[in-house]
């Protein structure tokens, strides 16, 4: 186990991730914020779905994902179509105007990403990537299942009734 010194530093480092994801919602268009790109990215990655379990995936109330999925539809980025299941919910879908939104999204992150970081070699990138998807793992467990941090399998990444690969995956684009 670490020295708690180094736990310290790591926690005003993870503190500073902020000036990166403020990096990322400046390069996002204008009418596209990061909680829009979110609701977009969490479609595309696990298809449509209906607003209670997307909620579920952004980890928000359901207030704030309802004003998200709003702003979404009026701009055609998402529909909304009756379940059919049960009439009383909407299955929510990225449009083609979504998926075009998201790829413009993606190539501004990447350029942002390869610009900030053009004096890392490959391996350094490929590293930091390695070591934030097992920083995301070790904070993935939610109580379900066996999972020990350190040892997680994925198994306790999905609730009971939630057989998702990556239910807890925040990334907007």
């Amino acid at each position: 186990m670490a020295a708690r010194s180094q736990y310290e530093e790591l926690a005003r480092h993870v503190s500073a991730v902020g000036a990166v994801k403020r990096g990322v919602a400046r390069v996002l268009p204008a009418e596209c914020p990061p909680g829009s790109a979110a609701v977009l990215a969490l479609l595309r990655q696990h298809g449509e779905m209906r607003i209670s379990r997307l909620a579920e995936l952004l980890d928000v109330d359901m207030s704030v994902t309802s004003r998200h999925v709003a702003h979404v539809a009026e701009h055609g980025w998402i529909e909304r179509s009756s379940d059919p299941t049960d009439k009383r919910s909407r299955i929510l879908r990225l449009t083609p105007a979504g998926r075009d939104l998201l790829g413009d999204m993606n190539r501004r992150v990447t350029e942002m990403f390869a610009h900030n970081l053009s004096d890392w070699s490959d391996d350094e990138v490929g590293q930091l990537n390695r070591l934030l998807a097992r920083l995301r793992d070790s904070f993935a467990c939610r109580g379900f299942g066996d999972c020990v941090p350190g040892t997680h399998s994925g198994e306790c990444r999905s609730r009971p009734s939630d057989d998702s690969a990556d239910a807890h995956t925040r990334t907007p684009v």
